[in-house]
């Protein structure tokens, strides 16, 4: 079992298209972090973000504002950022990041991203990103993927910060569940199997009783799929 290493900050820009909203990915070099995956803007909480002894909430709010600013050069307020979850790594995790994902209305400015951290951006509507991810042309990693498939309902970018703003923040703290082999399922707090992160005989039963209790992300290759039941 790891500690976490340290906190970091994610920033789900929106705007809106005549097509519905739309939300910037960031496409990471092969090597490094996320070698390769399709990002929201973000990075981990610096010293300079804790001024003043800031709580680690605030602290992740400032590396937000930050980094979305370096990462693509569109500027940001602190009161920008509307809280949206809060993801932990799994245990088995060497470098474990809680990392809080913050939503916010893009400002308006052309995309400049950092030489050498990043090597394209693009504008796209969620359910879009998850069909060029299912369709192996863009690889995600899970928390943006269920992130992607919580605004794919959304009409405006209005109408989903408006949503995230009513809702409390939700934390995903993530434990892999074995026995799906092939598949890979990542559990959090809801799923009957989190606890025990294996298929249960309880379990079994009220799935064949059609009233599995589920919170999940399966994956198989690049077929996921989200199933909770609340």
């Amino acid at each position: 079992m790891s500690e976490l290493t340290g906190t970091a900050a994610t920033v789900v820009l929106l705007r809106d298209s005549g097509a519905g909203p739309e939300v910037l990915l960031l496409e990471r070099p092969t090597a490094g972090s996320f070698g390769g995956a399709w990002v929201f803007p973000g990075g981990r909480v610096d010293p300079e973000d804790r001024s003043g002894g800031a709580p680690e909430a605030a602290a992740a709010r400032a590396a937000g504002v930050r980094e979305t600013a370096e990462e693509t050069g569109l500027v940001l307020r602190a009161g920008d950022l509307v809280p949206l979850s809060c993801w932990i790594p799994p245990e088995n995790i060497p470098r474990r990041y809680q990392t809080w994902f913050f939503a916010a209305k893009a400002p308006a400015g052309d995309i400049r991203l950092n030489p050498g951290e990043l090597l394209n951006h693009l504008w796209l509507q969620p359910a879009d990103a998850l069909d060029r991810h299912r369709n192996g042309l863009m690889q995600l990693v899970a928390p943006t993927w269920v992130t992607l498939h919580s605004l794919s309902n959304d009409s405006s970018a209005d109408a989903a910060l408006a949503r995230i703003s009513d809702a409390e923040p939700e934390t995903f703290k993530t434990r892999p569940l074995t026995g799906y082999e092939p598949a890979s399922v990542l559990a959090w707090a809801g799923d009957e199997e989190y606890d025990a992160g294996t298929p249960s005989a309880a379990g079994t039963a009220s799935a064949a009783a059609g009233r599995p209790a589920r919170h999940r992300l399966v994956m198989e290759k690049t077929l996921w799929r989200y199933e909770r039941t609340s």
